[in-house]
């Protein structure tokens, strides 16, 4: 991707509009915007760089609070007039130590940050923890758990028990991304299995 294969004409002062989303998450971060010279750093460091309209001069995000953006991919929008970030996040996004510059709600997009947690367990194997235990005792302990999460969920559900269900079902979800990572797949292979099964 180049610089030069935007069209800004219809930018304001010919700055491309840049949308910065949790690459794990897909929760939206920012908004920022950058002229060629911040496009050609944030490139080759791999860190979000702008241009601040008000100090007219470029800034890396995270220069100064140590917070920076990694940049994943990036994805121009079908004019080519708006760039898309998908990055890694060091800490808050926003000057208010908040996650996000928008004010949606935080558990927005958890399951994803939840696997991230899973898996980096499953690469540490941290002394104590849960997770790392289940992964010690293997697939078929693992595969049990969800069994029994299941069962637990179901019951609530014909009970019509709406509160317990939610949290014995939120147990299967946990476990099932346990077992998900202990097999080599992710959420992303089971939307792009659903995905395929909806076409």
């Amino acid at each position: 991707m180049t610089f030069d294969q935007f069209n800004l004409t219809k930018c304001p002062d010919g700055l491309l509009p840049v949308i910065v989303q949790d690459a794990v998450t897909l929760k939206v971060l920012m908004l920022g915007y950058m002229n060629r010279e911040a496009f050609d750093r944030s490139v080759s460091e791999g860190r979000v760089t702008f241009f601040s309209r008000t100090r007219q001069s470029l800034w890396t995000k995270g220069e100064t609070s140590g917070h920076y953006l990694y940049i994943e991919s990036m994805y121009a929008d079908c004019d080519g007039d708006t760039l898309l970030i998908k990055a890694r996040p060091v800490g808050p996004t926003c000057h208010r130590g908040t996650t996000s510059c928008f004010d949606t709600p935080d558990e927005e997009g958890f399951i994803r940050r939840l696997q991230g947690v899973v898996q980096q367990r499953h690469r540490d194997m941290p002394e104590g923890s849960y997770t790392t235990k289940l992964f010690i005792k293997g697939v078929k302990k693992i595969s049990q758990k969800v069994g029994e999460e299941a069962v637990e969920s179901i019951v609530e559900a014909v009970d019509g028990n709406r509160d317990r269900f939610i949290y014995e079902a939120s147990d299967l979800i946990y476990h099932l991304l346990v077992l998900m990572e202990q097999m080599g797949c992710s959420i992303e292979d089971m939307e792009r299995e659903l995905a395929l099964r909806h076409k």
